[in-house]
């Protein structure tokens, strides 16, 4: 290699200077601390919820308006609300982290409460508690019970705590003395739920408010199997760890939407069940 190879010119060298200087400006511009609710409020700034775009009851988009659960309760909670309070609606891939950046402040969404997601955010007081089974293709007379599992291949949605929990189905199965199966995971459950349909996987794993919601959908194709945990799961709402004014917040609007009747109304309504003696507080054992 020659030594011309190492030569700079006066222009070339005040090229990397001036992106060098670029560079280590950055860090002076960002904020030295995200916003409390309460300086956004002070500021007219626009506080900005999250939720997903399609996890039926929950929350999903017909014929272009939000619907389900989550989406009614935003809305109530939007015409009380003081201040600018905004939703987006996104795929669940990105959602939780974009809590946990600051991007969003909340993500009003059906989340299931688990330890892992405990170290990263807080939760309010859940919306819903939910058991959790397997479903199969209705006329799939191969399985019959959780035996039948062994050496099958399960869908699960990608990040979620069905997927964290495969686990216990998986000591169930050696229970019965079985193996666990291929795992396929999916960006959102109605590509899960395609997939069984079309044969590619042999069940799925979610909460019963869901399965029985996609088998109302679509009558006599699927079935529901039996349980595959061993304790139900609470659904509620994430801040970021720490965001204390946005939990008092969302826990003061679910107290009054409990107290007056409103959360159970829309739960029979979406969720075809009501939850009369939620906890305030969860603390997951799994």
């Amino acid at each position: 290699m020659t030594g011309s190879a190492f030569r700079f010119t006066n222009s070339s060298v005040a090229t990397l200077v001036v992106v060098l200087l670029a560079i280590l400006a950055v860090p002076a511009l960002a904020p030295a601390h995200a916003q409390t609710l309460q300086e956004k409020i002070k500021n007219n700034q626009p506080v900005v919820v999250a939720t997903e775009d399609d996890y039926r009851p929950f929350e999903f988009v017909d014929n272009g308006k939000p619907a389900g659960l989550d989406n009614e309760l935003f809305q109530l909670m939007k015409a009380e609300a003081k201040f600018d309070l905004r939703q987006e609606i996104i795929p669940w891939t990105g959602l939780l982290a974009g809590v946990s950046s600051g991007k969003y402040d909340a993500a009003v969404t059906g989340a299931l409460i688990n330890q892992e997601r405990m170290k990263a955010f807080d939760f309010a007081m859940p919306v819903a508690a939910n058991m959790h089974y397997y479903l199969k293709r209705k006329n799939d007379n191969s399985i019959k019970s959780i035996k039948d599992l062994s050496g099958k291949t399960v869908g699960a949605q990608s990040g979620s705590v069905l997927l964290a929990r495969l686990p216990e189905l998986e000591k169930m199965i050696a229970n019965t003395g079985g193996r666990m199966g291929k795992i396929v995971q999916y960006a959102s459950y109605p590509e899960a739920y395609q997939d069984l349909a079309n044969g590619r996987v042999d069940y799925v794993v979610n909460g019963e408010i869901s399965l029985l919601a996609v088998m109302a959908e679509r009558p006599g194709v699927f079935a529901m199997g039996q349980p595959v945990v061993e304790s139900p799961s609470y659904v509620g709402w994430p801040v970021k760890k720490g965001n204390k004014e946005m939990l008092d917040y969302l826990n003061s609007f679910l107290r009054k939407v409990r107290a007056n009747g409103k959360l159970e109304e829309l739960q029979n309504k979406w969720l075809k069940t009501s939850f009369k003696n939620l906890p305030e507080h969860v603390e997951p054992n799994f």
